[in-house]
């Protein structure tokens, strides 16, 4: 599976972005997929996922009322709507797949930066 996100940038505090990624390969297989993000000087963090069938979504704490997590199945595309940013939500967002026989996050995005500052 190859995945490749998109829809990164600089906003303002309070302000609103939507990112994407589009998976392609054995998207047929897939299980679910999440995004994560890594923040300068600091560790990778799950931010939200969803199961490929069904409508199953899960948050972090962080991302819980703010970030909305979907998917088109017939694009092979997942979205991270992020609303009500804050300059800690800066980091570089990274989208993840997890495919039916290992139910494990092995394919990975390049990542797409999200800088919230004024």
């Amino acid at each position: 599976v190859q995945l490749v996100e998109s829809g990164g940038g600089l906003v303002q505090p309070g302000g609103s972005l939507r990112l994407s990624c589009a998976a392609s390969g054995s998207t047929s297989s897939l299980y679910a997929m999440a995004w994560f993000r890594r923040a300068p000087g600091k560790e990778r963090e799950y931010v939200a996922s969803i199961s490929w069938i069904g409508d199953s979504t899960h948050y972090s704490t962080a991302a819980q009322g703010r970030f909305t997590i979907s998917r088109d199945n017939a694009k092979n595309t997942l979205f991270l709507q992020m609303n009500g940013l804050k300059p800690e939500d800066t980091a570089a967002y990274y989208c993840a797949a997890a495919l039916q026989s290992t139910k494990k996050y092995d394919y990975w995005g390049q990542g797409t930066q999200v800088t919230v500052s004024s």
